[in-house]
């Protein structure tokens, strides 16, 4: 088995919007204010939140990340889900055919997709050129070990390989309170096979 580090990049609740949902959500021509820049190359956490408004309950202030995009994405956890009243699909970003229906809300207005509501994939991104060095492909499989008092292995770890990307494992807040892991927190990959 081959194995090397990676920092650990942990993924709170938060949505990607289509342009004509943001100008639904905060009026027309409306284009998001950057909050702080974040660790993959020309994406940002926006000034702006929005509701979301689930069959059980609602959730205020959940942060925009920009650019806009395709098609309106919501990434929550498990955890929200269980206040929310949902129950999306684990994919990995832009898999959203199939995946739950969400309202959002903003000042100016509201929308309700009829899918786009996931868990995201626990993925690692990497360069093209720290894959080739690794053996990895776009969309091969890994596992993570963490060490610690609540070590444990994620298997299902899904590699993301473009030329941007800054060497970083994505996980959610339930998956890093599992093993005690924060921003910047360093796992083993593990190459399977």
């Amino acid at each position: 088995m081959s194995e090397t580090v990676v920092p650990i990049g942990v993924s709170n609740r938060h949505l990607h919007v289509a342009q004509d949902d943001l100008e639904a959500l905060f009026g027309k021509g409306y284009q998001l204010t950057v909050k702080k820049d974040l660790s993959q190359k020309g994406q940002f956490a926006a000034e702006e939140t929005v509701t979301l408004v689930g069959p059980k309950a609602a959730m205020a202030n959940v942060r925009i990340l920009g650019p806009c995009r395709k098609r309106t994405q919501v990434e929550v956890s498990r955890t929200d889900c269980f206040q929310l009243g949902l129950n999306p699909p684990v994919r990995d970003s832009g898999d959203l055919d199939g995946s739950e229906s969400i309202k959002i809300v903003g000042p100016k207005g509201e929308v309700t997709i009829p899918a786009g509501a996931i868990l995201a994939k626990r993925h690692i991104h990497m360069t093209c050129e720290e894959a080739e060095k690794l053996g990895l492909c776009d969309r091969d499989i890994v596992m993570a070990r963490t060490s610690g008092e609540r070590a444990l292995i994620f298997d299902e770890v899904l590699v993301r390989v473009h030329p941007t990307f800054t060497w970083e494992m994505h996980i959610d807040t339930d998956e890093a309170n599992a093993a005690s892991l924060k921003n910047g927190s360093l796992v083993t990959i593990i190459k399977k096979g």
